[in-house]
């Protein structure tokens, strides 16, 4: 542990001694990526006002500056001296600011006072085991409710500057990833466990474009209670649905049968059909919420020339949807792993909110509608397709399915209803189930027709889960248990 605390710190004191912003970021391009980051990453933080945060790895101050602006206090922590130097120079002059000199390992910090956490490219300079230790005293100095921000270099290193030695860390997404749904702490009262759940996951864009880099990645993550019986076993919702329903192998089952880039019913038919009602114009802002692996927003990006960000919880569909975008070439349509109930936009970003059969994951629909309308800009539209209930008593068939999956429904004319409650207007709420019966069969004799090559790349296991599963499906919306809405509303 000492020999890892001592190499870093050697590195470091080759890469401090002017505390120039190149040599904070190891890049002769700093200036320029500076530019068009910044203002990238500050868009992907919660609203700080009134808030108390803690900025690890703070360097020169160069996101210092701007977090002060908006947060009632600012601990910035870097542990070379040169550099908090620089920081203090820089923004010492401020009331709300505290600016110190630490090892992050070494750092003591009260329980539950601060409300977020911002760390950037730190996490690297750690070894797996003081990451994990690190990591676990962060969530206990966040407050209930409190977000973590991180950012780092995956996979490989990505400034220019000259390294003789490079004792850096570069995991992967899925390392990062995979530490943060497994940490779990103790309340020191009641013994009530917490843990993080992650709010949005994305590439840094500025990289992508100057430097061909996809492997800058953030996080931002939020301290929430852990429930006894979490997710069937699984610590996160997002973990349940990469492991059960969206595993990648079922993910491309789904496609075979629903449609090159489709992960919802109908795929490309019902995606035209439906798209073709938002009248899109060029350079319009659509988001995605649910955006599988990513067709119907390659197909309006197209189409229409507009801009797309997709946004799942499935870490799953938004791999393939990334590895997609990259045959594409699309710089108009972006991925991230994201909780729409958790991400924050600014009032009026978007000219089209769309979702396709995704909501039915969601119990607070209206809270999310309400997400909604506040990020539609005026005279926005809202258009989505979802799975419905019919009335109760359902048949117990439908019942233990529902339970199954997770899946909070209602009637269309019930959730129409929530859409309005919401603010929107000139609310359209259809129910599509004969739609859906005739989707499912064209979906059938599809599958029939390619048969073999269906059990070629996949299985015949595979194919008898995949037709059982559609046939289940005819079966519920035959007898009217399970329904299939269209709703199309605007915001004045």
């Amino acid at each position: 542990m000492e020999k890892v605390r001592c190499n870093m710190t050697e590195f470091w004191k080759e890469h401090s001694k002017d505390a120039t912003v190149e040599e904070m970021m190891l890049d002769s391009r700093a200036k320029e990526l500076t530019e068009y980051e910044l203002p990238e990453i500050l868009s992907m933080l919660p609203p700080l006002a009134g808030y108390r945060v803690l900025e690890l790895g703070a360097g020169i101050g160069r996101y210092t500056c701007h977090l002060l602006t908006k947060a009632a206090h600012v601990t910035a922590v870097d542990f070379m001296e040169s550099f908090v130097q620089k920081n203090r120079e820089s923004n010492g002059h401020h009331s709300n600011v505290t600016i110190i000199q630490a090892d992050v390992t070494k750092l003591d910090v009260p329980q539950h006072s601060v409300n977020f956490i911002f760390s950037n490219w730190l996490l690297m300079y750690l070894s797996d085991e003081e990451l994990k230790a690190v990591m676990e005293k962060m969530l206990n100095w966040l407050q209930p409710g409190g977000f973590l921000f991180f950012r780092e270099s995956c996979n490989h290193r990505s400034g220019d500057s000259k390294r003789d030695f490079n004792p850096t860390l570069y995991r992967s997404e899925a390392q990062y990833t995979h530490l943060v749904s497994s940490l779990e702490v103790e309340a020191p009262q009641g013994g009530q466990k917490f843990g993080f759940d992650i709010v949005l996951k994305k590439k840094v864009q500025t990289y992508v474009e100057i430097k061909n880099n996809p492997n800058q990645i953030c996080w931002l993550l939020q301290k929430v209670p852990r429930s006894s019986d979490a997710q069937k076993g699984f610590n996160t919702f997002q973990q349940f649905l990469d492991n059960q329903q969206y595993t990648r192998r079922s993910i491309l089952r789904y496609e075979k049968m629903f449609g090159a880039g489709y992960v919802s019913t109908g795929g490309p038919s019902t995606t035209k059909e439906f798209v073709d009602l938002l009248n899109l114009k060029p350079g319009q802002k659509v988001l995605d919420v649910g955006c599988g692996i990513g067709g119907g927003d390659f197909y309006m990006a197209k189409t229409f020339g507009v801009e797309v960000l997709g946004l799942d919880l499935s870490d799953n569909m938004v791999e393939i949807a990334a590895e997609r975008a990259l045959t594409e070439k699309l710089p108009t349509v972006q991925f991230e792993v994201a909780d729409a109930t958790k991400r924050t936009f600014p009032e009026g970003s978007f000219d089209v909110v769309y979702s396709r059969d995704t909501i039915l994951h969601i119990d607070d629909k209206l809270a999310l509608f309400r997400r909604f309308h506040s990020w539609l800009k005026p005279g926005g539209q809202l258009l989505i397709s979802d799975y419905c209930c019919g009335e109760k008593p359902w048949s117990q068939a439908f019942e233990s399915y529902v339970k199954q999956r997770g899946y909070i429904l209602y009637t269309p004319a019930q959730y129409g209803k929530f859409i309005q409650e919401a603010g929107f207007c000139e609310v359209r709420a259809e129910d599509r189930t004969s739609q859906f019966i005739q989707v499912i069969k064209d979906e059938l004799k599809k599958a029939e027709a390619i048969k073999e090559e269906f059990i070629q790349e996949f299985s015949e296991e595979d194919y008898l889960a995949v037709v059982n599963g559609w046939k289940e499906k005819l079966e519920r919306s035959n007898t009217g248990d399970q329904r299939w809405g269209l709703f199309y509303a605007t915001k004045n």
